[in-house]
């Protein structure tokens, strides 16, 4: 299951996490591939605003019209906020996949029912069933707006001026275009791309009524679990089919894909449409080293330690959404994990490394300004001085999400403690919001607490005083039970007493106030270096990007920034395993594999499935292609050079997870179910033939 995307969750002040950004894997280069590096490691997703003719023809003799692109660009669909989709009819059918659409899809359940377990199929239009809150975007205005955003931000002053800045002018193009006739009604969206080297104003017309007509069981379409997550072969029936209604019909467009379910050829020319969430492949050496040292690593930790908990509590409570947040979790350290392996391939840092040398020679030979050539070196100063602040950013962190909800509201009152102190008339304003938190699950409480001092003894170290304090002798988790035990902080009474004479909380001999007293302190002296230090890169990164596009222009593409993208690859085999993949997999490949594990959970099959007639076994079911793809990419559309759906994305393989950082498409494959073995499976099995004609116009 290739991530889903959603913006990055502030863990701490440097500890950022993507849970669902895609990573990569210890890749080994062979004699096809140049260990020298270049611009072509920035990948292929390409821009909607700059579309990429020119290459299109030159590498496969094709060479799509604007109208081919515009096609393309309007029957593509952003599905809600992290995942893609696109129409596949004339009446407003729409494909994503089944793990981007499983939330929403049980969302819809009926009393009695378990969709998880018997997947949905509407066998008429009534039965379709709406999803609240799902919407699905579609692109359908393009706005450079780069010299006026470049310009605001050249006549500020200082980084944090910059920023501001450039916030303020995205609010004032938006306020503008919302009352031009052509961009009315329109969701608009600022996109920054090279990392501020360019910007543009999307328009998206909102689709707000969106119905489910077929999800299949979860055992289909997260078939072989995590085991097989990020491995090919692969025989997974990860798709889900929505239906977009306007004033209560099915939408009539002319802009979608028509199905292909005959195949695909290997060589053949394949196009991704969608909107890959994240990727970093402009970092500079010295930032990915410090990814690769701390961040990385530290990321990894905390999300075993966290899902691992969740799993201690869900087998007992047995809840859908505590297992959808395990599976995220599970998915992404194995993504992450792959992306740690990449950072510590040496061949794969060389690459950089040597491109990062190319250039800057660019650069200097194209003459670009002398402050901008120091960037790279400011770069890596402002790296080092993060490193100095990693330790105190990250492991003292009072973040509910990851420690529990005591400690941060203990953090919270010894802001408060302090305000009460130093201006006790904002204490008296602020006393309404000092509520003692009501703990809802003391098992999760209790593991998250534990696995926080299991990593701050770790990263800190034993002879750290906040460790000490902590500890006392005692195991974290020895450690976590008493502090739970003995705190009152969960008494409202004793909160609204401290709340009263604030200036208790600074003498408190409340476990948890004594604690937060020596972290906090900590934390915020380190946080605010560190938020100061990330505005200065994030403007020294888009000097980088402005640098990148003067000297590449539109021939490389910028990093993906969860905005539609169309990229390239063809169908093609690799070498793995000693052996040599097959280009397509077939539904006797999915039998064959439950058979082999006995039909234990991961690879069990429900019962509709057990007596397949003949004619479906042969039938094609995944397929992979050297296309460039990650989280956020998920759902996306498959399409041929007569822009035709062949298939639906929905993963990478193993060797695609550096694909964070660089792409290197040697054994980079992405994974997709095959549009034939989509409509086999409706055919033969769910015996959805309303669904199969309107998608093969039979």
């Amino acid at each position: 299951m290739h991530q889903r995307y959603s913006r990055p969750i502030v863990l701490s002040g440097l500890l950022l996490i993507n849970l669902l950004s895609a990573s990569r894997a210890q890749f080994t280069p062979t004699a096809a591939d140049s260990a020298k590096g270049g611009p072509a490691d920035l990948g292929k997703m390409w821009t909607f605003d700059t579309p990429p003719t020119a290459y299109f023809q030159k590498t496969y003799n094709f060479t799509p019209d604007a109208n081919w692109f515009n096609e393309t660009r309007l029957a593509a669909l952003r599905f809600a906020d992290y995942c893609s989709a696109s129409f596949v009819s004339a009446n407003g059918l729409v494909m994503t996949n089944h793990h981007c659409a499983r939330e929403s899809g049980t969302g819809v359940q009926r009393k009695g029912e378990d969709l998880n377990a018997t997947g949905f199929y509407a066998k008429t239009l009534t039965e379709e069933r709406k999803v609240d809150g799902l919407f699905v975007d579609q692109l359908v205005s393009i706005e450079d707006i780069t010299s006026r955003v470049q310009t605001a931000m050249g006549q500020a002053g200082s980084e944090e001026d910059k920023l501001q800045a450039r916030e303020k002018t995205f609010d004032d193009i938006k306020k503008e275009y919302e009352t031009k006739a052509a961009w009315k009604g329109l969701q608009l969206q600022t996109i920054t791309f090279y990392n501020g080297g360019r910007y543009a104003l999307y328009g998206f017309k909102r689709y707000n009524d969106v119905r489910l007509v077929f999800m299949p069981e979860l055992q289909l379409g997260f078939f072989g679990g995590d085991y097989d997550n990020f491995t090919y072969p692969r025989y997974a029936l990860d798709c889900s089919f929505f239906r977009v209604y306007d004033n209560g019909k099915p939408l009539q467009t002319k802009h979608f894909f028509k199905f292909n379910p005959n195949g695909v050829r290997d060589g053949e020319p394949i196009f991704v449409v969608g909107n890959p969430g994240r990727t970093e492949r402009l970092k500079t050496v010295a930032e990915l080293e410090f990814d690769r040292d701390l961040q990385t690593p530290a990321t990894i930790e905390l999300l075993k330690n966290r899902s691992k908990a969740l799993q201690a509590y869900n087998a007992t409570a047995k809840n859908d959404s505590i297992l959808n947040e395990i599976f995220s979790y599970e998915n992404s350290i194995k993504a992450i994990s792959g992306q740690l392996a990449g950072l510590r391939d040496p061949y794969l840092m060389a690459r950089k490394a040597n491109f990062e040398k190319q250039f800057q020679a660019a650069a200097t030979a194209k003459n670009l300004p002398a402050d901008q050539l120091q960037t790279w070196n400011r770069l890596a100063d402002n790296t080092a001085k993060l490193r100095t602040l990693f330790k105190d950013a990250t492991y003292l962190a009072p973040n509910d999400r990851t420690v529990g909800m005591l400690l941060p509201f203990a953090a919270l009152l010894v802001q408060y403690g302090q305000l009460a102190t130093q201006r006790p008339q904002d204490a008296e304003r602020a006393r309404g919001l000092v509520i003692a938190p009501v703990i809802k699950n003391k098992q999760v409480e209790e593991a998250y607490l534990a696995a926080h001092l299991t990593e701050a003894q770790a990263g800190l170290g034993n002879d750290d005083p906040y460790v000490k304090a902590a500890l006392n002798g005692k195991t974290p988790a020895e450690a976590a039970a008493y502090l739970l035990k003995n705190t009152r902080l969960t008494d409202p009474a004793f909160v609204s007493d401290l709340a009263t004479r604030g200036g208790m909380i600074n003498d408190s001999s409340d476990p948890m106030l004594v604690l937060a007293r020596i972290g906090f302190p900590r934390y915020i002296q380190a946080a605010q270096q560190a938020q100061q230090l990330s505005q200065e890169q994030e403007v020294l990164r888009g000097q980088l990007g402005r640098m990148l596009y003067a000297v590449y222009g539109a021939a490389v593409p910028p990093d993906a920034t969860f905005s539609l993208r169309i990229n390239d690859g063809v169908v093609k085999s690799y070498d793995y395993n000693g052996t040599k993949a097959p280009i397509i997999t077939t539904f006797a490949g999915l039998y064959d594999r439950s058979y082999s594990f006995a039909g234990q959970s991961a690879w069990s099959l429900p019962a509709r499935w057990k007596n397949p007639p003949a004619a479906l076994l042969n039938q094609p079911m995944c397929f992979i292609s050297t296309n460039d793809i990650i989280g956020g990419n998920s759902g996306s559309p498959m399409i041929n050079k007569n822009r035709e759906a062949v298939g639906l994305v929905f993963d990478g393989n193993i060797e695609s997870l550096p694909g964070e950082f660089i792409f290197v498409p040697t054994a980079n494959r992405s994974i997709s179910v095959h549009a034939g073995g989509m409509v086999a499976a409706m055919r033969y099995i769910y015996k959805a033939d309303r669904l199969v004609g309107e998608l093969t116009g039979k």
